[in-house]
C-alpha cells in the first residue's frame, strides 16, 4: 500500500485528463505543443544552467543508449524468428524501447526522489528524448509503407525543442552567462509547470487509444519486454556503470516504465500499427500499476 500511495496521486492527475477528455472533448494536439514548445524547453535549460557536468552524463547516456539497442536488438530476433512483418517489428519497437520518463516517470522519481532525484530525472528525460526523435523516428519511418527510408527523420529532430533548451542551458553555464535571479525564478515558474501539464496530456491521450484489432501475443510480448525485461536488463547495467545508489534506483525504475507516449505520435504519423501502438500505450500504463510498486520494494 506504500507504494500505491506513491503511484495513485500520478493516476489521479492522469484521470483528471482523461475524464476531461471525455467531457470536453479536448484538444490535445494544442495542450501538447503548450508543454512541448514553451514549457519543457525551459525546465530543460534551468536544469543544465544550475547543473555541475560530472561523468554521470555520460554514464546516463550509455545507460540509455544500451537498454534501448538492446530492446530493439531482442525485438528483431523475435520478429525474425516469428516472421513478422517490417512494420510489425518496427510497431513492436516503438512499444517495448522507449520509456515514459516525460509524462510518468519524471513525476513519479519527484514523488519518490524528490528535487535530487528530479535532477536525475529531468537529464535522462533529455537524453531518451534525443534517443526517440532518432532511432525511435527511424523506426517509426522504417515501417510506415509511405516513407520506409524516414527521409525526413533529421528534420524531426531538429524540432524537438527540449534539445535547445538543454544546450542553451549547457552554454549559460559553461561561459557563466548570468540569467538573474528574477528572470531564472520566471523560467523556472514556467519550466516546473511542464511536469503537471505533460501528466494531463497522457491522461487525455489515453482517452484517445483506441483499442480495436488488438494482436494479443505480439502485444503481450512488448508489455513483458518493456515492463519486466527492460528493468532487469537496467539493474544488470548498474553493476557496470559506477554511479551512486540513487541514480542506480532511479535508472532500474525508469526502465520500469510504460510504452512512450511519443511513440504512438509517430506511429500515427507514419503509419506505423498505430493501433498496436496506442494499445501498448494504454495497457502498459495500466499494468504498470502493479509492476511499478515490485520495482520500487525491490530497489
Amino acid at each position: 500500500m506504500q507504494y500505491l500511495s506513491i503511484l495513485l496521486p500520478i493516476f489521479f492527475i492522469f484521470s483528471v485528463g482523461f475524464i476531461g477528455q471525455k467531457m470536453l472533448h479536448i484538444d490535445i494536439k494544442s495542450v501538447s505543443a503548450v508543454s512541448v514548445y514553451l514549457m519543457t524547453p525551459l525546465l530543460s535549460f534551468s536544469v543544465f544552467y544550475e547543473t555541475t557536468f560530472t561523468m554521470d552524463y555520460l554514464y546516463m547516456t550509455l545507460y540509455a543508449l544500451t537498454l534501448v539497442l538492446a530492446i530493439v536488438a531482442i525485438v528483431s530476433i523475435i520478429g525474425y524468428f516469428r516472421g513478422y512483418s517490417v512494420r510489425k517489428t518496427c510497431g513492436m519497437i516503438l512499444s517495448s524501447a522507449f520509456m515514459n520518463n516525460g509524462n510518468y516517470g519524471t513525476p513519479l522519481v519527484l514523488f519518490v526522489f524528490g528535487e535530487p532525484g528530479l535532477h536525475y530525472a529531468v537529464i535522462l528525460m533529455v537524453i531518451q528524448q534525443l534517443i526517440m526523435v532518432t532511432i525511435g523516428v527511424y523506426y517509426a519511418a522504417k515501417g510506415s509503407v509511405e516513407d520506409g527510408n524516414g527521409k525526413d527523420t533529421l528534420t524531426k529532430v531538429l524540432k524537438v525543442p527540449v534539445m535547445y533548451g538543454a544546450i542553451l542551458g549547457a552554454f549559460f553555464h559553461f561561459f557563466h552567462i548570468p540569467v538573474g535571479e528574477t528572470m531564472l525564478e520566471a523560467i523556472k515558474l514556467v519550466g516546473n509547470a511542464a511536469i503537471p501539464t505533460v501528466m494531463l496530456v497522457l491522461g487525455i491521450q489515453l482517452a484517445n487509444v483506441s483499442v480495436k484489432n488488438i494482436a494479443y501475443r505480439p502485444l503481450s510480448i512488448s508489455l513483458f519486454l518493456k515492463l519486466i525485461v527492460s528493468p532487469v536488463i537496467a539493474w544488470l547495467l548498474t553493476f557496470i556503470l559506477p554511479v551512486d545508489e540513487m541514480l542506480k534506483q532511479i535508472m532500474v525504475l525508469l526502465a520500469g516504465m510504460p510504452a512512450a507516449a511519443n511513440t504512438t505520435l509517430y506511429a500515427v504519423q507514419y503509419g506505423t500499427e498505430p493501433d498496436f501502438v496506442s494499445s501498448a500505450t494504454f495497457f502498459s500504463t495500466i499494468a504498470s500499476l502493479i509492476t511499478l510498486p515490485v520495482i520500487l520494494s525491490l530497489i
